[in-house]
C-alpha cells in the first residue's frame, strides 16, 4: 500500500480585527498610552497600518471592557483611576487573582519556577532602568503565567478585565528608588512555591496586589496619576 502524504496541520490565520484589538489591547496594558492620553481613531490607523473598521471594532469592544473612553471629535483615551474606582478594582482583584493562585498551585512545576524566576528578573531590570514599558509588559507576563497554570477561564477573563483598568497605573510602581526599598512580592512567592506552600504563595501574591494598589492611590492623592 502506498505511504500516504504526510498532513500537514492548518494554522489558522488570526482575522485582522482580533490582531488590531492585540494590539490597541497591549498598547493600553503595557504603557504606550498612558492614563489621560488621548488618541485619534484616523492617528491609530495610521500608527498600526489597520483599516477604519478593525480599529473602530477595537475602540468599541475597548471601551466595552472599560479600557478605553470616548472623548468626542473621534478621539479616545485610557481613563484615569480616581480612588473610587481604584478601590473598586482592587475589591474584584483580591477576590479573584489569588483564587486563581490557588487553583494554579498544585500545576507548579520547577520547569514553571524557572520561567518565572526568569520574568521577575525582567521585571527587576526594568524597574532599575526605569523602563515603564519593559516593566508593565514583565509584571503583566509573570502575574498571568502563574494564573493560566488555574485553567480557570472564566477567572482568568474578569482578571484580564481588571487588570485593562488598573494596569497603565501601575507605571508609577517604576520607581527604581522607591520600589527596591519595599518588600518583593514576587520574590516571596517564588519562595512559597519553591517550598510547595500554598498558603504562603497566595499570601505573596494578595500583598503584592495590595502594595501596588497603595502604591497607585499614592499617586492619585498627589496629582501623579
Amino acid at each position: 500500500m502506498p505511504d500516504l502524504p504526510e498532513q500537514v496541520p492548518m494554522t489558522r490565520k488570526i482575522p485582522s480585527h482580533e490582531q488590531t484589538y492585540a494590539t490597541v489591547r497591549e498598547m493600553i496594558l503595557f504603557g504606550e498610552l498612558a492614563p489621560g492620553q488621548a488618541v485619534t481613531i484616523q492617528g491609530l490607523v495610521e500608527r498600526l497600518g489597520a483599516g477604519m473598521t478593525p480599529v473602530r471594532e477595537a475602540i468599541r469592544r475597548l471601551t466595552a471592557e472599560g479600557a478605553l473612553t470616548p472623548q468626542g471629535n473621534r478621539r479616545v483615551s485610557v481613563p484615569r483611576l480616581d480612588l473610587a474606582r481604584l478601590d473598586e478594582v482592587t475589591f474584584a482583584r483580591l477576590a479573584i487573582e489569588p483564587q486563581l493562585v490557588e487553583r494554579a498551585a498544585p500545576a507548579v512545576t520547577p520547569a514553571l519556577i524557572a520561567r518565572l524566576e526568569q520574568i521577575d528578573a525582567e521585571v527587576d531590570a526594568a524597574i532599575t532602568r526605569g523602563a515603564v514599558q519593559h516593566y508593565l509588559a514583565a509584571n503583566h507576563r509573570f502575574h498571568f503565567t502563574l494564573y493560566e497554570a488555574a485553567s480557570a477561564d472564566v477567572l482568568l477573563s474578569l482578571a484580564r478585565m481588571l487588570w485593562l483598568r488598573v494596569g497603565p497605573s501601575l507605571r508609577v510602581v517604576c520607581d527604581g528608588d522607591a520600589v527596591l526599598s519595599l518588600p518583593d512580592g514576587h520574590r516571596a512567592a517564588l519562595a512559597a512555591m519553591r517550598l510547595g506552600d500554598t498558603g504562603a504563595l497566595v499570601q505573596a501574591i494578595t500583598d503584592d496586589i495590595r502594595q501596588g494598589s497603595e502604591r497607585v492611590a499614592a499617586a492619585i492623592a498627589r496629582g501623579q496619576i
